[in-house]
């Protein structure tokens, strides 16, 4: 292998012990050279000034001083050729949109297996951004782009709109029936012609198109 297909890294993590883990999975693989690793993103931020700029960060959500969602707006902002990859124990909807929204291009939990992680390294690397059924290519770019357009939104009507909207709550899809005064299979049916009217693959996707088009605040 070439020097120039090696993807050099940074882990960014307040937990020693699960940095020094990565390090040392993460050395097994020739594909990957790891050139710093950070308890926070502000330790982050002074080695990336420094000059040591990584082609794939993986950073964690929760860390302090400066935790991972004031970091990857920073990453965006001043170094944008470096991709994030979210790397966090959290699996509900509201973390993984807010790292999205703030400039990570795909999102791991940790309990991941290292081969996926590797793979997800290449391939946030390649193409910019790593999808595993969270959310599509096209909404993610969506909701990272600040571009004002023709709001998709024009194309539903007022019972998908709040649909969507209840989607962003706590609700089941039952529940979110009941909410509605509606049968369960005719929202399952604004869920299906949703998901095909906007690339979308998950109730994640969901909520990240509501968010995306101001339908409710995070």
């Amino acid at each position: 292998m070439s020097e120039d297909q090696i993807i050099s890294i940074a882990i960014v993590d307040d937990h020693n012990l699960f940095r020094q883990g990565m390090i040392s999975l993460l050395s097994e693989f020739r594909e990957v050279h790891i050139i710093f690793d950070a308890p926070n993103g502000a330790v982050m931020k002074q080695k990336m000034t420094e000059g040591l700029i990584p082609e794939v960060i993986l950073l964690d959500i929760s860390m302090p001083i400066v935790d991972g969602y004031q970091a990857a707006a920073w990453i965006k902002e001043n170094y944008p050729q470096t991709r994030i990859l979210a790397l966090s124990m959290f699996e509900e909807d509201k973390p993984i949109i807010k790292m999205l929204k703030s400039g990570a291009g795909g999102y791991l939990l940790k309990e991941s297996k290292t081969t996926e992680l590797v793979d997800a390294i290449k391939i946030i690397k390649q193409q910019g951004y790593y999808l595993n059924d969270l959310v599509s290519g096209k909404l993610l770019k969506n909701i990272q782009d600040n571009t004002a357009g023709q709001p998709l939104t024009s194309d539903l009507n007022t019972n998908e709109i709040r649909f969507l909207q209840l989607c962003c709550s706590e609700y089941t899809y039952k529940e979110i029936a009941e909410q509605m005064n509606l049968s369960p299979h005719t929202i399952d049916n604004y869920r299906q012609e949703i998901f095909q009217k906007f690339d979308i693959k998950s109730r994640t996707g969901l909520v990240l198109f509501a968010l995306k088009h101001d339908l409710v605040e995070l």
